[in-house]
């Protein structure tokens, strides 16, 4: 994949542009703020970013508006963030529109460099690639909301996975389970959401939007 990335702390940037480059990906670009990502995307048009929550001057959400506003311009772009903590507002904010190529993890994740790259093989592919802690948290958010408490806890197993970004293949072999008993818990949890099929939307993003946001 063609890349940029944002990240204001150099030694972190620089660890990445070499990860990246060892396993073959192109890095266009390496910044250390949100405006400057927002112009190398528009001089260099890449396949993906990768693009802290927290970046100068305010280190507070700029990583996450610049992220915003690429999915806005140029939705063909694929956007990984990262984040140092979990955090709540940004993650929902992130996942509230289109959530195919978007994904979420924290920092320590990075570290396990297997994961990181999994995570933006799926984003670049357009799945999506969320952070099983991230999911969790907000998962404490909808524990109490219907329909989702009409779920089983293998369903609730099985939708948390789908929210990671994981194939029914890969929920199964998490599971260890055959995939026609993945593909059950999946129909069933579609018919408990109220997802019946509707022309242009897929149910798995709804169901992933519906499981995030209530």
């Amino acid at each position: 994949m063609r890349v940029i990335l944002a990240e204001d702390s150099t030694l972190l940037r620089e660890g990445l542009v070499r990860l990246l480059e060892e396993e073959g990906h192109e890095v266009l670009a390496a910044v250390g703020d949100g405006q400057a990502l927002l112009g190398a995307v528009a001089a260099q048009e890449p396949d993906a970013v990768v693009v802290d929550v927290r970046m100068p001057p305010t280190h507070t959400d700029e990583g996450l508006r610049a992220a915003l506003e690429i999915r806005r311009l140029r939705p063909h772009v694929k956007v990984l963030v990262l984040s140092q903590y979990v955090e709540k507002k940004y993650a929902t904010e992130l996942m509230s529109g289109d959530i195919d190529g978007v994904g979420y993890l924290l920092k320590d994740r990075v570290a396990q460099v297997g994961d990181f790259l999994d995570a933006l093989e799926r984003v670049g592919a357009g799945g999506t690639a969320f952070d099983p802690e991230v999911v969790r948290q907000l998962l404490a958010r909808t524990s109490h909301a219907d329909p989702l408490a009409r779920l089983t806890a293998r369903e609730r197993e099985v939708l948390e996975l789908m929210a990671q970004g994981l194939t029914n293949a890969s929920i199964a072999q998490t599971l260890h389970v055959s995939q026609s008993a993945v593909e059950k818990h999946v129909n069933a949890l579609f018919d408990k959401l109220s997802l019946s099929h509707t022309a242009g939307y897929s149910r798995r993003v709804l169901a992933v939007l519906r499981y995030l946001g209530s």
